[in-house]
């Protein structure tokens, strides 16, 4: 510890800016620099215990005597287990230290956490990610400040040397760990760094710059893309006629942005859905959580759902919002002049479509099979299995997409209730818990 820091006092009932503190050159320069800058603030040293050397427990140990006695208050987390097969060590580690460092700082009351990365940092992030094949957002690198979860993970030091903080650390006689792993060549980043600065010790500042770079030109196809989306897509639908009438670089950037929203798609799928997709066609591709289908001209998200093995009873038999999270939507019961009784709604199973089934949509309507039914209707195939609502005697009340059978409507002078299926798309938010004792 620098005899120079002078150890501050914290305020228990101040808010709090945090730290991650690894011990090593950068986040000791970065704790010291706080500590001596904030004032009327807590200031948190947050460590992650890796477990992955043997004199990690020391580390620890002596990372708490250096920010106690800059008076920085100190939190540490181990992280346990072990990556997962096909999953690298880098990886495992990386995934563990953000959620733990997140974690530290919401307990610690921090919504600051402030990281001592720097312009070599930055620049070795763009090089690995180009390797990788990454677009603008990976090659843009990390961001200066970017708020995850209520917690703003902040990089002051982003556009500095290693050298201007490397001098900082001995003009103010802070000792730092050395960690040995970080000479380890089996790991990429670290055989970046023994052959890339060596040979173009240069390379840094134009590297970190053509990160700025990529960072402008994702925001500025970022924009483009929600311009071109907001005459694309209605509601749920993407229409994909539309898109193909961008330029190619248009409709993949479009594309690219909505499919963000659903799922983690790879590039080979964006590919593939611009190059399969014919008018007309219905098609379905399997992706990250759900699997997209093109229908009528517009593409579809639906996510994975986790439909009961087994029939679930249900009560309907008061007016509210019934959430079916298992089927990614709800039953909403209103009160109606045409609709089913209250006392046939008390006991119900909710399931899939089975052979068999058939629906009537009026009264003076012939009731068809549910297959025909639907289609009938226009409703999307991946939406034709269901829910379906069968009363105590076994005969369908209501089906999802199609709304309620005819044959279940209470008498004219019967109290009724009328019961429709809402995705969860369509419902507002205060609708999305089911009604007290529901």
């Amino acid at each position: 510890m620098a005899a120079s820091a002078t150890p501050r006092t914290a305020d228990p009932s101040a808010p709090a800016v945090a730290v991650a503190f690894s011990g090593g050159l950068d986040s000791t320069a970065l704790l010291h620099a706080v500590t001596r800058a904030v004032t009327g603030q807590r200031v948190v040293a947050l460590h992650v215990h890796h477990g992955l050397q043997p004199q990690a427990d020391a580390w620890a140990a002596q990372c708490r005597t250096v920010a106690e006695g800059w008076g920085a208050s100190f939190v540490c987390t181990r992280l346990s287990g072990r990556p997962s097969p096909g999953e690298s060590l880098e990886a495992w580690a990386r995934a563990g230290r953000h959620q733990a460092l997140h974690d530290m700082a919401v307990a610690a009351g921090a919504d600051l956490l402030l990281l001592a990365h720097h312009r070599r940092d930055q620049a070795e992030t763009f090089v690995l990610q180009a390797m990788r094949g990454a677009g603008l957002a990976g090659l843009a690198g990390m961001p200066r400040a970017q708020w995850r979860d209520g917690v703003c993970w902040a990089r002051p030091w982003l556009d500095q040397p290693r050298e201007t903080i490397e001098a900082y650390a001995l003009a103010h006689g802070l000792r730092w760990i050395e960690d040995p792993s970080n000479a380890d060549a089996r790991l990429a980043r670290n055989r970046l760094r023994q052959q890339l600065w060596p040979a173009f010790p240069a390379a840094e500042a134009g590297l970190a710059q053509a990160a700025r770079w990529a960072g402008e030109a994702g925001e500025l196809a970022q924009e483009v893309a929600l311009d071109d989306l907001s005459r694309l897509v209605t509601g749920r639908r993407l229409d994909v006629a539309g898109l193909m009438q961008l330029s190619p670089a248009r409709r993949s950037n479009a594309l690219r942005h909505w499919l963000s929203r659903q799922t983690h798609a790879p590039a080979s799928l964006v590919v593939r859905l611009l190059t399969e997709w014919r008018p007309g066609a219905t098609l379905a591709w399997p992706a990250p959580g759900g699997a997209l289908h093109a229908w009528r001209d517009g593409l579809f998200w639906q996510p994975h759902g986790a439909v009961p093995a087994l029939p679930e009873p249900l009560d309907l038999s008061r007016p509210g919002c019934y959430a079916q999270p298992a089927w990614r939507g709800a039953w909403l019961v209103l009160p109606a002049a045409q609709g089913i009784a209250a006392s046939r709604l008390a006991m119900l199973i909710q399931r899939e479509r089975a052979a068999g089934d058939q629906f009537q949509r009026a009264p003076n309507a012939v009731a068809r099979s549910l297959k025909k039914a639907a289609q009938s209707a226009g409703l999307a195939p991946w939406l034709r299995q269901g829910p379906l609502l069968v009363d105590a005697r076994g005969e369908l009340v209501a089906a999802a997409g199609l709304g309620m059978d005819a044959r279940a409507f209470a008498a004219q002078d019967e109290p009724a209730l009328a019961v429709r299926w809402v995705e969860d798309s369509a419902l507002p938010q205060s609708e999305g818990e089911s009604p007290s004792g529901a």
